[in-house]
């Protein structure tokens, strides 16, 4: 046996334990959700489903009669978190290398920083973000919005000629710097264990040869971890979507309006719509990693 054989019979061991659970768990209900999706469907008196089919009436109507919970358009919805995703994903990537980073850094009080830096994950968006809010008897403010609407966007505006259009992004972004780490703790562990997987000797000859810093992470770092930042940016992207707002329509459209076929369709969409940007990002990043394998 060949030791490309042994490499691929090894990723797929790997793999058997997610292809048993989509199997056995995922693939019934995916099925019946593009089903439901060309049926118009009732609940009759004893409470089963009575299927009229409609062919793709249910997916005409998504993008021309129906709205979402907040009266947008669908299309827009699915515009908006087209573009979170896009602006979100590298972000978190970006975030995630530069924690883990920091983090792998040989430094006194290095175990107390990493607790810092994983204190979000740990407790939880949600704890933080309570101990990040002032209640002065009935009013409640967040301090993260203050921080970021009292300082960085009146500096940025007061002295710098950055157009509005690109300096609402940042602003954006700075309100939610909790969210984006707490966000990054998966990403910021792989990152960790990829950094520390890389030989010493690399780093070692890179110093002998009179490599500086700079050089030595472009040249020997990032190429070392290449693989792991395709995986990170896949994954990122996998857990956006999972969290963005079309999955609370679907389920407002299913089981709050009682409209089981949209909401199928909208799921549906939703599928091909991830499919999609996973194979674009799939077939950019292959190249870039071929290109610098």
């Amino acid at each position: 046996m060949t030791y490309a054989t042994k490499r691929k019979l090894l990723g797929f061991t790997f793999l058997i334990p997610f292809l048993l659970g989509f199997f056995m768990f995922f693939a019934k209900p995916l099925v019946e959700t593009f089903k439901y999706s060309f049926n118009k469907i009732t609940i009759d008196e004893v409470g089963n489903m009575v299927f009229n089919p409609v062919g793709l009436q249910n997916y005409i109507d998504l993008f021309t009669t129906e709205v979402s919970t907040a009266q947008t358009q669908i299309l827009r919805v699915l515009s908006d978190e087209n573009t979170n995703m896009l602006i979100n994903a590298p972000l978190i990537t970006l975030l995630s290398l530069f924690l883990a980073l920091l983090a792998n850094r040989q430094f006194k009080g290095r175990a107390i920083v990493r607790m810092i830096f994983f204190l979000p994950i740990i407790l939880g968006l949600e704890v933080v973000t309570d101990m990040m809010t002032i209640t002065t008897g009935s009013e409640t403010i967040q301090t993260g919005g203050l921080f970021a609407e009292s300082f960085v966007a009146r500096m940025l505006m007061r002295y710098t000629s950055i157009p509005m259009i690109y300096l609402t992004p940042i602003i954006d972004f700075v309100e939610n710097i909790f969210s984006v780490i707490s966000r990054s703790g998966v990403q910021t562990l792989v990152f960790l264990a990829a950094l520390q997987s890389i030989s010493p000797s690399m780093y070692e000859v890179a110093k002998i040869e009179g490599a500086t810093g700079y050089e030595t992470f472009w040249k020997v770092t990032i190429p070392s971890i290449l693989h792991i930042v395709v995986f990170v940016v896949i994954y990122t992207i996998v857990d956006v979507f999972l969290t963005s707002q079309i999955a609370q329509e679907a389920y407002a459209f299913a089981f709050e309006q009682n409209k089981i076929g949209i909401g199928s369709a909208l799921s549906v969409i939703y599928i091909f719509n991830v499919l999609i940007v996973l194979g674009i990002v799939l077939l950019f990043t292959r190249k870039v990693v071929s290109n610098n394998g």
